[in-house]
């Protein structure tokens, strides 16, 4: 099984290490081409607006816009569920998304770099123990739409990971935190979707 993590900016090195360490053969991936190659992809935290500018300007944008609505299984953190969004609530001017989630995200909900927090989640689809979740510069979701559900919130309500379908999104950063469930959840998704083009 073959899954990518999107390595055009932000923290891919982590997302890849952690599939690694769960068995999965990771790819690299920087242009269209190489999507015809894996089976799931994983698009990691970062500056959403920055990866969105360089997804377009290398050309991989469309073809990952494609890929989604084709059933790729897709798992974003932070930025990378932004990039999944279908609405983007206070992305800059001219920022676009890959789109495919039934969601609407809140860039920088939480505020600057320095405003930045962790909390324990309840999420029942990883059973127990609670999810330890560190929130960088985070988004939330403001709005699920009928597609997708929520599957942690915080505990004033916001939704802060999702899923629909092949898609699974977290706005907080599993992969720097020595938690591994969510990736072997989206593995899961991977192995059972058996997507090829």
């Amino acid at each position: 099984m073959s899954v990518g993590v999107l390595a055009l900016q932000g923290d891919f090195r982590e997302h890849a290490e952690v599939l690694r360490s769960l068995g999965a053969e990771v790819e690299l991936i920087r242009r269209p081409e190489e999507l015809d190659r894996i089976s799931g992809l994983v698009i990691p935290g970062g500056e959403s607006s920055v990866m969105d500018k360089l997804a377009r300007a290398f050309g991989v944008a469309e073809p990952l816009a494609e890929a989604v609505r084709a059933g790729l299984p897709v798992y974003g953190t932070c930025a990378g569920l932004i990039m999944l969004a279908d609405t983007v609530i206070d992305g800059i001017e001219g920022q676009q998304s890959i789109g495919g989630f039934d969601i609407a995200v809140r860039r920088n909900a939480f505020g600057s770099q320095t405003l930045s927090f962790e909390t324990d989640l309840d999420v029942p689809v990883l059973g127990e123990p609670p999810v330890h979740a560190i929130f960088i510069r985070a988004p939330v979701v403001e709005s699920v739409g009928t597609r997708a559900r929520a599957i942690a919130t915080l505990s004033d309500g916001r939704c802060v990971a999702v899923e629909q379908d092949n898609l699974l999104g977290t706005s907080f950063h599993p992969e720097i935190t020595g938690e591994h469930r969510f990736h072997d959840y989206f593995l899961q998704k991977v192995a059972t979707a058996g997507f090829r083009y």
